[in-house]
């Protein structure tokens, strides 16, 4: 039981003690004039039924109030045990949902994760599938369109052609525009270097070379097959349907493989669609479903801890009550015993003053007894109103009765009620004493308790406040570390698909340049050969003794075979520097895709490992703040209390305090005059 409960039990038991000793005296003492005028035996007798009467009365009475207080103490230990017994039930409940809606609560967070990566994927793969489709797109139109213009360009080359058709009416070459000449032969030079890779197996080793040597001369390859140039057209109209007949054909092809490509993408979206929708359904469905589940879950928590509060005031009040009552017990056989005594007295007194042999005695001794009250008459006067002066100052009852027994009872009983009254105000006064010393170090030690509670309570306010800031410069910090992390790996998709582009368009440089050095190496070596030779019979004809005879007009075509054949090795030359540049070229440019996807993949690194230290700074922080709250709430719970207590001290101890000087002063009067009476009483002047 607490200090200030004692305190109170003590103080109400020492007012109860007075108020019976009070009763008693008042009883004992409640004389009229007539009584006084009795013979003194007489007079005991009656005060001794009269007491008699008072302790069957009050007996009755404690037994009435201990009936009372047991009730009480039963009706409260049996609802505070159910309270009890059904808080603790309560407490195993929510512990067992807390833990559940925790676990349900953390597997939802990991499947909401896990759903929104695979939503994030899904969109991913779509997005990466609608970017190739789109790519696909783009280099199917330009496909498209430079198939359709190539054919276009055949078309109307074969439209020229065809004047000269070996099925058409023979023309003379001065019939046909030497610039329609010069332009079939630029559209078959264009188309036939343009697509070189597509007619490769398509054309044979002489229709490349009539290809090449017509686009180089056309008006003298077709001069070479005579007055009428129809077979020398006429391979070159072969050669033009053919290629566009395969040009054709691959526009077909590729418009099949388009509509394929077209269709698998739609599949493809439809699906991807559809699962996106799918995870984002189940995303929102078990979102909402953890929102129910969290606030299940802090609502659990509050009543646990408002379950909690109160086990442990029904606790605390549970253990008050039985002390209370087990006080009660003592208390109650404690009164039980002594009044039965005390009743039990009362009674052989009664019977030793109304026995024959008593009354026989007092016969005897009447005279003696009534003169010897005759002297005290004077002394009892003053005494009387000596102490009535007291007790009206000082507002005592006890000492009004007792001033009135002085005028009235007999001279020995006045002396041992005047003994008892010091005796009770002496014991009085050292229980206040004790008490006021008792309430002044409980005041001082309340304070002090406070006091520090109010510290700590400043303390871990302060901590809280710093532990927030804290967690919230932590969070902003990882969040900004991702943020960075995420615009890297941005960066670095980025990267690689520029760098991709990059090595596509090398690799069509490279194979652009490799095939024109290999077809003008070819064209090169043919020219070469037939030049060669033309060179070497020359000489041979020059070393001849006798002229040669007359022949064929000299080649025109010879003169310039030279600069043709250096031309080309030009262009053999800077298609070999190109590639030898775009080689080099791409060398610097994969290392600097290399070093810079190794630096920034090392910064990630750095940064995912910062995100780690601070997460685990973060949940330090929040595990201690969490730790400083339920201290702050303890705190909180000893302030409260601390508060109920100096309540109690306050209700205790204010009138006490606040009187004691005039009480003990007041005290100390009476006992003096007590005193003084009865000095008096014993022939003191």
């Amino acid at each position: 039981m607490a200090p200030r409960t004692l305190v109170f039990i003590a103080f109400c038991a020492m007012s109860v003690s007075a108020f019976n000793f009070a009763v008693k005296v008042k009883s004992s003492l409640q004389f009229d004039v007539d009584a006084a005028k009795e013979r003194p035996v007489t007079k005991v007798v009656n005060l001794l039924k009269d007491m008699q009467k008072q302790l069957e009365k009050e007996a009755e009475e404690d037994e009435e109030i201990y009936e009372k207080m047991a009730c009480w103490c039963e009706t409260n230990d049996k609802a505070k045990t159910k309270a009890i017994a059904d808080a603790e039930a309560h407490i195993e409940d929510l512990t067992s949902s807390i833990e559940e809606l925790s676990a349900s609560s953390a597997r939802l967070n990991t499947e909401i994760k896990n759903l929104e990566a695979e939503v994030a994927e899904n969109q991913d793969a779509l997005d990466k599938a609608t970017a190739m489709r789109a790519k696909d797109l783009a280099e199917f139109n330009s496909e498209e369109k430079d198939m359709l213009q190539a054919i276009s360009a055949l078309k109307s080359a074969i439209i020229v052609l065809s004047k000269n058709h070996p099925g058409a009416a023979l023309l003379q070459i001065s019939s046909m525009e030497p610039n329609m000449i010069m332009q079939v032969a630029a559209t078959l030079q264009e188309e036939y270097r343009r697509h070189a890779s597509l007619l490769d197996g398509v054309l044979t080793s002489a229709q490349k070379r009539q290809v090449t040597v017509f686009a180089q001369a056309p008006m003298d390859f077709l001069q070479d097959s005579g007055p009428s140039y129809a077979p020398a057209s006429g391979a070159i109209f072969g050669i033009l349907k053919q290629m566009k007949e395969t040009f054709e054909s691959n526009l077909s092809q590729s418009q099949k493989d388009e509509l394929a490509g077209q269709k698998a993408y739609e599949d493809l979206k439809a699906a991807k669609e559809d699962e996106i929708a799918t995870g984002q359904e189940q995303v929102d469905m078990k979102t909402q479903e953890l929102a129910t589940t969290d606030e299940k879950l802090v609502e659990s928590k509050q009543d646990l801890t408002d379950t909690r509060d109160s086990l442990s005031a029904d606790e605390k009040f549970l253990m008050d009550l039985k002390q209370t009552c087990q006080m009660s017990d003592q208390e109650w056989e404690e009164r039980q015993k002594t009044r039965q005594l005390e009743i039990e007295a009362v009674s052989k007194a009664l019977a030793i003053l109304t026995s024959d042999d008593a009354r026989d005695l007092f016969s005897k001794t009447l005279g003696f007894v009534q003169k010897n009250a005759e002297m005290h008459s004077t002394s009892r006067t003053k005494a009387s109103e000596l102490l009535l002066a007291v007790a009206k100052k000082n507002n005592n009852a006890q000492l009004i009765a007792l001033s009135n027994m002085i005028r009235l009872d007999a001279f020995v009983k006045v002396l041992k009620a005047i003994d008892d009254m010091i005796a009770a105000l002496l014991t009085e006064k050292q229980d206040e004493i004790k008490l006021k010393d008792f309430c002044v170090e409980g005041f001082y030690q309340n304070e002090r308790s406070t006091e520090k509670k109010d510290r700590e309570k400043a303390d871990l306010t302060q901590l809280i406040s710093d532990l927030g800031m804290q967690i919230d410069e932590l969070t902003q910090a990882i969040e900004s570390l991702k943020a960075e992390i995420a615009e890297m790996q941005e960066q670095l998709k980025r990267a690689g698909e520029d760098r991709e582009a990059e090595n596509k368009e090398f690799q069509l440089t490279v194979a652009d340049q490799r095939a024109t050095q290999k077809l003008l190496k070819s064209c090169l070596n043919v020219l070469k050969g037939f030049y060669d030779k033309k060179a070497k019979a020359a000489l041979m004809q020059q070393g001849t003794d006798q002229p040669a005879p007359p022949g064929f007009k000299a080649y025109k075509k010879s003169a310039a075979s030279g600069g043709v054949m250096g031309m080309i090795q030009g262009i053999i030359d800077d298609a070999i520097a190109l590639e030898k540049e775009a080689t080099q070229s791409e060398a610097d440019s994969q290392k600097a895709y290399e070093d810079f996807v190794t630096e920034t993949q090392r910064s990630v690194d750095e940064k995912s490992k910062e995100i780690v230290n601070k997460s685990e700074l973060k949940s330090k922080a929040e595990a201690d703040k969490i730790e400083a709250e339920e201290n702050k709430e303890n705190v909180m719970l000893d302030l409260d209390q601390l508060a109920n207590e100096a309540l109690d001290l306050h209700k205790t101890c204010d009138f006490v305090v606040k009187n004691f000087e005039i009480r003990q002063t007041g005290r100390d009067e009476e006992i003096e005059a007590l005193k003084q009476v009865k000095a008096i009483l014993r022939g003191a002047k």
